[in-house]
């Protein structure tokens, strides 16, 4: 059955625009303004009263959900993985990229193994797909680690670069690295000749350290103010040379304790349009999708309370909450627009990685699968979003 979508507020529009759907994919948009020779009896005509459409969020940035943690996958978690697809698919997540922190070079082999037979054979709909893995670490400053494992860090050299990606960096996205530990400021260029792109961060780079890896050809910086200098006005640092390079893309976590909001205000409104900047990662751990308590991380423990995790000894771990509800706490922190908000977790994100999408109607165009879209209205907590239910 066809549909057509009538006071559909796309990102980006200040007018009410109309889409047909045909057979779960969009054929046209126009201005509602526009009289369209569409009536049809067979049509079905859905009225958004001006709610926002959107494609689904982008994860660059996940450890675990469901209380599978990826680095320790193996291939008996396979259906758990596809139960993960589904989770996040109904959170409103169209892909995302499972990142293996610090561990032994024998469990991240076998985690990329897993990844790699579940991404050869990717669902069709309702999932959310995996678009590539990504290393966060071994290759960090020790001084900057945070949660990760000290004993497995490993020194940034080519041939260590080959030993962690083994057989498997076809399937590696992005890689988060700490620039200074190249002694040859060779890695990054031979990093980005296997196609993967480098993040830096758990780093004690200064500006000019980062700036040279820019050059190389890292394009992404992990977690803004995490694991990494603090901005000064005397000693710029990693973060201020990313901000000041109009290539360069930065993940924040909007969980409101990673970074404090005043600071995620400050970061905005440093972007410039059109250009590289700011876009939302969940960091989310295991224990996203369930109850706050005591859970297995490692060899270690971690505490969730209140969606944020913390080691024993009170080291930020990361967090539970879901990507898209960084959204709603943008919103809800009058820090930006809705739109922005949005597009900061669905469009900049997909911009960061490298993913091609329409440049008209903020990624929506004529081609784009119904089932990507998501609806935004307002409910009591702020913006929410729901796929769009068409009805069969």
């Amino acid at each position: 059955m066809a549909h057509w979508l009538r006071q559909a507020t796309l990102i980006g529009n200040d007018h009410p625009q109309q889409l047909l759907i045909d057979q779960g994919v969009v054929v046209a948009i126009e201005p509602e303004a526009n009289d369209l020779p569409w009536f049809d009896p067979s049509i079905q005509v859905v009225d958004l009263g001006g709610d926002r459409l959107s494609l689904g969020g982008i994860d660059v940035q996940i450890n675990g959900a469901l209380g599978l943690p990826f680095p320790l996958l193996q291939p008996q978690h396979l259906p758990k993985l596809r139960e993960i697809g589904r989770f996040l698919w109904n959170q409103g997540v169209d892909a995302y990229l499972p990142t293996l922190v610090t561990s032994a070079i024998a469990d991240i082999h076998r985690a990329l193994e897993t990844l790699a037979t579940a991404f050869s054979s990717q669902p069709s709909i309702q999932e959310a797909h995996i678009l590539g893995v990504h290393l966060e670490g071994p290759f960090l400053n020790p001084q900057k680690r945070g949660a990760h494992p000290q004993k497995h860090l490993l020194p940034l050299t080519i041939d260590q670069v080959k030993r962690v990606l083994g057989d498997y960096g076809p399937i590696v996205k992005v890689i988060t690295l700490a620039p200074e530990l190249d002694e040859t400021g060779t890695v990054i260029p031979y990093l980005r000749e296997q196609g993967i792109t480098v993040s830096l961060g758990h780093s004690l780079a200064t500006a000019t350290q980062a700036s040279q890896a820019f050059d190389q050809g890292a394009t992404m910086v992990t977690h803004a103010f995490n694991a990494m200098p603090s901005l000064h006005h005397r000693n710029p640092g990693l973060l201020a040379a990313a901000i000041a390079d109009e290539r360069v893309w930065y993940g924040l976590i909007a969980d409101g304790q990673h970074v404090d909001p005043l600071m995620i205000n400050l970061l905005l409104r440093c972007d410039r349009p059109h250009q590289a900047g700011t876009f939302l990662v969940s960091d989310a751990l295991a224990p996203l999708g369930l109850a706050d308590g005591v859970y297995p991380w490692d060899e270690r423990e971690i505490t969730i309370d209140n969606g944020t995790a913390r080691l024993e000894d009170g080291t930020l771990a990361g967090t539970t909450l879901p990507l898209l509800a960084a959204v709603t706490n943008l919103v809800q922190w009058r820090i930006c627009s809705w739109d922005r908000a949005i597009a900061l977790g669905t469009l900049a994100p997909r911009q960061a990685i490298g993913e091609s999408i329409s440049a008209i109607h903020s990624g929506i165009g004529v081609g784009t699968r119904a089932e990507h879209l998501l609806r935004w209205s307002t409910g009591s907590k702020g913006p929410q979003a729901q796929r769009l239910d068409l009805g069969g």
